[in-house]
């Protein structure tokens, strides 16, 4: 029995991974990915409950109320009251964890930038063609 052919949607999967994984390691004693992505969240869609947090990083409350502890401890988050609901406690990125994730993100960008500096011109410009797609599949899709 021959093996099915790869797909554009394996092979676009394989050598994300991998990249996400190389680059990844540039920052991995920064914070964590998935800590990195609630500083994200917070920084790019406001304040949120943990659940929301929760739900979109796809891990349970306990575990991100943990990650919100340690983030507030480090001074990258912090924890207030909800306006909407006194019951409900918002989580916002503070000052330190926009700087922090800045930095991550300059060093991620160096890293790429220097895989960038091992392709050919047209390997460069075949990529920088492809922006507007990849763009195009990383939208969230929001309900």
């Amino acid at each position: 029995m021959q093996a099915a052919a790869p797909t554009l949607a394996s092979e676009l999967d394989a050598r994300l991974i991998a990249l996400w994984k190389s680059v990844g390691r540039v920052q991995r004693h920064e914070l964590s990915r998935t800590a990195a992505s609630v500083l994200t969240s917070l920084r790019d869609h406001g304040p949120q409950r943990v659940t929301a947090l929760a739900a979109s990083e796809a891990v349970a409350q306990p575990t991100m109320t943990t990650l919100v502890g340690r983030l507030e401890r480090d001074g990258l988050v912090e924890r207030g009251g909800d306006p909407a609901d006194a019951r409900a406690v918002l989580v916002t990125i503070t000052a330190e964890g926009l700087s922090r994730l800045l930095r991550i993100r300059e060093a991620r960008a160096a890293a790429i930038e220097a895989r960038l500096a091992d392709l050919d011109p047209d390997e460069r410009e075949a990529l920088a063609a492809s922006l507007p797609a990849l763009g195009k599949l990383a939208q969230e899709v929001r309900s």
